[in-house]
């Protein structure tokens, strides 16, 4: 049988047949460790009824044993170089699909209606480069694509932002909005020697698993977000300085902002990272009726 793609005696033999060289900008580095995928297809959780939604599969070390487990695997790869590779790599797999596009540029919704109408759910499982991580979860996201469960490996440092809780150096904007839609958990934190090339720093796997429903209501999500942002400006500064800076004529409507922190509830002299995700709804729904017309 042959042996796993992703060990390095394996991986260095498929580069070279391919003569393929890492490219720096698309953030590619290659894991080499079958126990740590072992350990991810795990904690995704995924069987034969499952769709797997995977970007940037690269040499396909991670969609191998994906493959094995789902129903069905549908990669998204930005390099063509890595067609022709990923081509032999994953013959033995019937059942993945390798699309040669730009993961923010698909028309996700679309993509889960024609290649995953039979299966009962879509998972995303992926080893992201760390360049795009934001961008690629808010667009799972914000699009409100259907699935109920994304495994992702990425630095650990966004990890750490991503889980973050309120009072703490890391909770920032990032996790306010990821923590509106999913529960987020560090599934493992991943040194840097089971990548080929090594990162110059650590990876964690993070488990997101959709809620039932928002923390909160808020009358705008997109507002909500943009009012959480601009509480973060400056960290070190009051809620009140940061919101006239950041919103629209923010200096000139002091009063307006000062109206809506009192209906919230919020004392004006907080910092921004010690306010819940309730708080920040309870807030932007305050302030959107002077302020948040703008965003639609």
């Amino acid at each position: 049988m042959m042996k796993d793609i992703a060990t390095p005696a394996r991986t260095k033999e498929i580069l070279q047949k391919h003569g393929f060289s890492f490219k720096k900008s698309l953030g590619q580095n290659f894991l080499i460790d079958p126990n740590i995928l072992k350990n991810i297809i795990y904690h995704a959780g995924i069987d034969k009824r499952s769709g797997v939604i995977e970007i940037g599969p690269g040499i396909g070390a991670l969609t191998e044993p994906i493959a094995r487990a789902a129903g069905k695997v549908v990669a998204f790869e930005i390099d063509g170089r890595l067609l022709p590779v990923l081509e032999d790599t994953l013959s033995p797999y019937p059942n993945v699909t390798v699309v040669h596009q730009d993961i923010l540029e698909v028309d996700l919704n679309a993509v889960i209606e024609e290649q995953f109408a039979d299966f009962d759910e879509v998972t995303v499982v992926a080893n992201l480069p760390y360049y795009v991580t934001t961008p690629i979860i808010m667009k799972f996201l914000m699009g409100k694509v259907p699935i109920e469960r994304m495994v992702i490996m990425m630095q650990r440092e966004v990890a750490d932002r991503i889980t973050a809780v309120p009072g703490t150096k890391a909770y920032g904007s990032l996790s306010i909005a990821i923590q509106y839609y999913m529960d987020a958990e560090v599934s493992m934190i991943v040194p840097r020697t089971v990548f080929m090339p090594q990162p110059n720093v650590e990876s964690a796997v993070l488990r997101l698993s959709r809620k039932a429903t928002p923390p909160a209501f808020v009358i705008n999500e997109e507002f909500l977000f943009k009012v959480a942002r601009g509480s973060f400006v400056q960290r070190r500064k009051t809620i009140l300085n940061n919101l006239q800076a950041s919103l629209s004529q923010g200096k000139a409507k002091k009063e307006a902002i000062l109206e809506a922190l009192s209906t919230a509830e919020i004392n004006p002299t907080r910092r921004g990272e010690t306010l819940s995700i309730e708080e920040f709804a309870t807030l932007s729904n305050a302030l959107y009726e002077e302020f948040g017309r703008s965003v639609n």
